[in-house]
């Protein structure tokens, strides 16, 4: 990967991707930093630590800091990722988003990003609205001094809904001028820009006693060999032999050769997790609300500790949850019938099976055993830092299983994306 990088910093138009890609972080990284108008970031930050268990404690391990401070981008590109998946899963279902999409070329892709911008706005106001809300129900945090309360409700959600947007919009300017997917990157940077508080939390911990010294070093070995399974497993595919028989073509013949189709191990990615988490922290989150659920020994305290996210029952909820959404999101993503019709009209078959309706059960099959170990395998990575945070009585853990997953994923793709780049520019054409 260093080698990667230190040969596109020699090629002048991929440096100037590079330093343009730098300098859209720093912004992001500056507005991360800067509090919206009303709201005290440090009495909110210490509010926002014992909230880890709910869908606040995932946003803000996916915006990073920003998010426990109140900051201008606190929403970063969450607005944007759920409107994506909200479109994505509308082309399913309304045929005619599913037309503009497949049939609908340059201009439907166009018009499907119009939509997608249009809804991010929606869910940023949403959002932000109900980021008010919670900022609301803490005493000393909003400052409304010689103004109404509706005013500064009103300043604060649209200062969360333009940061959002032009978040957004940032991550289409790297997209297009930049390295890789903006989007992508900059939930990269929002993650990682979290691992300064997770060394100051093991250096507090060890001071304090509280985590033992030995434990650190196992957890950096941990990491590191957590690292080294979500490369391989993100590398890791089924491929299914598939051969095309001879056909004549005019006085041409064509086919013959033999290909392969290749299935991802972790072909949902890091979706079931999140949208897991989303639901098992739900209650929490309701919790998070009501005044009386953080007062020790009332019923929805009571309650709401069944749901905390070192307990047994929640561990279970969780694993079962990340099952069922990998076999939903790889429904969603791959169609075995649609594959073997396709294979049937180019002339293709898997050998040992007749073309149609028995090609599509074969793939099937394959498709539910290699999701099955993709579930298996996201299942250990979402658990493993909650039952090590456990075992060793310790929050210092900033980043878990969900970070890393979506770390490693952007740093292979954009590692990629500089390959190909580098690929094309040295390419010699058939004339050289």
């Amino acid at each position: 990967m260093i080698e990667t990088v230190r040969n596109a910093w020699k090629i002048p138009e991929l440096r100037k991707k590079i330093m343009f890609t730098v300098f859209a972080l720093l912004i992001f990284r500056l507005g991360s930093a800067v509090p919206v108008p009303f709201v005290d970031g440090n009495s909110f930050a210490a509010q926002m630590n014992a909230m880890s268990g709910t869908i606040f404690g995932l946003l803000g391990a996916m915006n990073g800091t920003a998010f426990s401070q109140a900051a201008v981008f606190a929403l970063g590109v969450q607005p944007y990722i759920n409107s994506s998946i909200i479109v994505q899963l509308l082309t399913v279902a309304i045929p005619a988003l599913e037309r503009m999409q497949k049939e609908g070329g340059e201009e439907g892709r166009k018009k499907l990003a119009s939509i997608t911008r249009y809804v991010t706005v929606a869910i940023a106001l949403v959002q932000g609205f109900g980021y008010y809300t919670l900022i609301n129900s803490y005493t000393g945090v909003l400052d409304t001094t010689g103004v109404p309360g509706w005013w500064a409700a009103i300043v604060i959600v649209l200062t969360f809904t333009a940061g959002s947007a032009f978040v957004m919009w940032l991550g289409e300017q790297i997209t297009e001028f930049g390295i890789g997917n903006g989007i992508s990157i900059i939930l990269f940077a929002g993650i990682l820009s979290r691992i300064p508080h997770m060394i100051l939390s093991m250096v507090q911990g060890v001071q304090a006693k509280t985590l033992a010294v030995w434990a650190v070093p196992l957890i950096i070995v941990g990491m590191l060999l957590m690292v080294v399974f979500i490369v391989f497993i993100s590398n890791a595919e089924r491929r299914i032999p598939v051969q095309y028989a001879k056909r004549v073509v005019g006085r041409k013949m064509y086919g013959g050769q033999s290909s392969h189709l290749p299935l991802k191990v972790n072909m949902s990615g890091v979706m079931p997790i999140i949208f897991a988490q989303a639901i098992a922290g739900l209650p929490a989150t309701i919790g998070a609300f009501v005044p009386s659920a953080r007062v020790e020994g009332t019923g929805w305290y009571n309650f709401l500790k069944i749901f905390d996210t070192t307990s047994i029952f929640y561990i279970v909820v969780y694993f079962l949850l990340i099952l069922g959404f990998s076999y939903f999101y790889s429904t969603m993503q791959f169609n075995p019938v649609e594959v073997a019709n396709n294979l049937k009209k180019n002339g293709g078959f898997v050998p040992g099976y007749r073309p149609g309706k028995p090609t599509a059960d074969f793939i099937t099959r394959v498709l539910n055993k290699i999701t099955f170990f993709g579930a298996i395998y996201l299942s250990v990575i979402a658990i493993a830092p909650i039952v090590t945070g456990g075992v060793l009585n310790s929050s210092a853990l900033a980043i878990g299983g969900t970070s890393i997953i979506i770390v490693v994923g952007v740093a292979l793709e954009t590692v990629k994306a500089m390959e190909a780049q580098m690929l094309m520019r040295h390419y010699k054409g058939f004339l050289e």
